[in-house]
């Protein structure tokens, strides 16, 4: 009796086991429909809609604040864009050969008059002389004249010779140049040139650009070596144009041990006389996303546009704007990226539910 109580009761734990078993078997894919139809009834807040073809993020001015969401109103801002040319450094051998020829006459002039000088006073010695009873002939009076009319001849010639080298040298270096190279006394510009402490260079600017001003600058670079830049200050417009590119020429000097005569180099230099109106945009406002630069331009109380930007002109603040952005549109400068991450979290959103 007991034995076949316990077989009894053993056949019952198995069917037990087994109905289990089967229920939970066949229960699985039920219970996972309903859990995801359960995760499916849960409410996901979307911030993000579609206004007139433009992606709109609506976060609350209390989100806004939680999240540290910054705005900034744009600085209006107008900017004269760099133009980049070319020039070259100049040799100015000829300069000091025609400052050379040109003292060198200058000191023959002052011997010149030097001469004149004394050979006047022995006109009027052997003039007053000849007067008091032909004490000297009228011969040597006459050669004493004519000494001295040779002289101021001779003085008118070196003269005449001075200023037409002088003429050369404002031909062939302008106005500025010229006076530093027919100064008698070495200007220190004129000696760190000789010395080669400092290198003159010629750029060539179109023909709207605006005139470089007195203590401007540009920076330089060899073509041969661009990243090796290094500034040029201002000196004179240059007389002579660049055979191989037309335009405006100007003189710059540099202090430099790299350039050589003859060097080509390039040059960001002289601004455009046209000017452009728009905004500065700030570092801090710029996310990139696709390898654009974009910002989020808050459009309302609790509503974010992202626009797209182009980063081309650095300024001291951040980028010149030219474009839809206006001044004193307000951009986000702080919790850009995560207007980005909720914008994107919408879409994968979306695109579950389709």
């Amino acid at each position: 009796m007991n034995r076949k109580l316990a077989i009894i009761i053993g056949l019952q734990a198995f069917l037990i086991v087994v109905l289990f078993w089967l229920l939970a078997f066949y229960g699985k894919d039920e219970f996972e429909a309903m859990s995801e139809q359960s995760e499916e009834e849960i409410e996901t807040i979307n911030r993000v809609a579609n206004k007139d073809g433009a992606t709109i993020i609506s976060i609350s001015p209390a989100a806004q604040k939680q999240s540290d969401i910054l705005t900034s109103p744009l600085k209006a801002s107008s900017h004269q864009a760099s133009i980049s040319t070319y020039g070259n450094v100049v040799s100015i051998d000829s300069l000091i050969e025609l400052r050379n020829r040109y003292l060198a006459v200058k000191s023959e002039i002052d011997v010149l008059k030097a001469t004149l000088s004394h050979d006047k006073s022995e006109f009027e010695r052997l003039k007053a002389l000849n007067q008091d009873n032909k004490n000297v002939s009228d011969k040597a009076l006459a050669g004493a004249a004519a000494n001295t009319k040779s002289d101021e001849t001779k003085i008118t010639a070196a003269e005449s010779n001075a200023k037409n080298i002088s003429d050369s040298i404002r031909q062939l270096w302008g106005d500025t140049l010229a006076q530093h190279a027919i100064n008698p006394k070495t200007s220190d510009l004129l000696q760190a040139l000789i010395s080669n402490k400092r290198v003159l260079i010629q750029t060539t600017l179109p023909f709207d650009a605006a005139e470089p001003k007195q203590n401007s600058s540009i920076m330089i670079a060899p073509t041969a070596a661009p990243s090796h830049t290094m500034s040029a200050q201002y000196v004179s417009p240059a007389p002579l144009t660049n055979s191989t590119i037309q335009g405006k020429t100007y003189f710059y000097h540099a202090v430099t041990n790299e350039l050589r005569a003859g060097m080509q180099i390039n040059a960001t230099t002289a601004t455009s006389s046209k000017k452009s109106n728009g905004v500065i945009v700030p570092n801090n406002a710029i996310i990139w996303y696709a390898g654009k630069p974009w910002v989020y331009q808050k459009t309302g109380a609790d509503q974010f546009s992202r626009k797209p930007i182009h980063t081309n002109i650095e300024v001291d603040d951040g980028w010149f704007y030219q474009g839809h952005l206006k001044a004193n549109d307000e951009v986000v400068i702080s919790g850009a990226q995560l207007l980005l991450s909720e914008e994107f979290k919408s879409q994968i959103m979306n695109e579950n539910d389709d």
